[in-house]
């Protein structure tokens, strides 16, 4: 690893990526380069259509770019094979998603500890308990998702994102399906595993209060970047994407996870 960018956990230079065939290409990224840190906390905004998904994507090694580089920890993910890729993911890696992803079959402890199963390891059970613990789960370890509200299953899959300890955690709209309430505390999840456990949290999000948990905001626009904000507030996230038009873009929005008087 380069000495220089040690505080980096991902950094990505000149990253484009293009779809379809040349005489009907679209471009999702444009000359993306960005960063990273250690133990950041960083949410992604802009219109739909802006290429928040795929910058997400490229970062964690889910689609690969046209062209660019993407730099995980000390890994080119573009001189990986797909076994060295898949076993860097699994490591590395956290994964949540609005739509959780759980095994119906499996009870929340198996669904936490299925990632460590499928590669090989056998689960700590003082660790699983004290992740089960942190994520409100304890007395409901042996509980199928069918018996769980939609804030339960999305901890179960943040603490599934969690058991392996990974340097990076991606979430998709992590918060889009959830109440008020339980969207606060899993934002709350979030901002913790990076203060208190020295993890890197990237989000995409369309929320400004969700979008206000995190230290630093990255807007899009067009494949492009178009910005960041520091320190953000909900009002502050507002304003700039009502500035980027996101708002008149995307219609209706869906209510905010919680009023949190534009305080961090």
């Amino acid at each position: 690893m380069n000495p220089g960018n040690s505080g980096d956990a991902i950094r990505l230079t000149a990253v484009r990526k293009l779809y379809g065939k040349r005489d009907n290409q679209v471009v999702a990224l444009e000359e993306v380069t960005t960063r990273f840190g250690r133990g950041t906390f960083t949410a992604i905004m802009g219109p739909s259509g802006s290429g928040k998904s795929t910058l997400l994507q490229c970062a964690a090694g889910l689609d690969q770019p046209t062209s660019g580089s993407v730099l995980l920890e000390e890994h080119e993910l573009s001189e990986l094979s797909e076994t060295e890729l898949t076993k860097l993911r699994r490591d590395r890696i956290g994964f949540v998603f609005q739509s959780f992803n759980l095994l119906p079959v499996l009870t929340v402890r198996q669904n936490v500890t299925l990632p460590l199963r499928l590669a090989g390891r056998k689960p700590d059970r003082d660790r699983v308990a004290r992740i089960l613990e942190q994520v409100g789960l304890a007395q409901r370890s042996n509980h199928r998702p069918a018996e769980l509200s939609g804030g339960q299953q999305q901890r179960v899959a943040i603490a599934r994102a969690l058991i392996s300890d990974p340097a990076v955690i991606f979430a998709d709209e992590p918060t889009g399906a959830l109440d008020t309430r339980t969207a606060r505390d899993i934002l709350g999840l979030l901002r913790h595993s990076s203060r208190a456990a020295g993890q890197t949290i990237v989000m995409v999000t369309h929320d400004p209060v969700a979008a206000s948990y995190a230290d630093r905001v990255l807007f899009l626009a067009d494949g492009r970047l178009a910005g960041e904000l520091h320190s953000p507030t909900a009002e502050s996230v507002a304003d700039r994407m009502t500035r980027l038009g996101a708002f008149a873009d995307e219609g209706p929005r869906s209510q905010p996870v919680a009023n949190r008087g534009g305080q961090r």
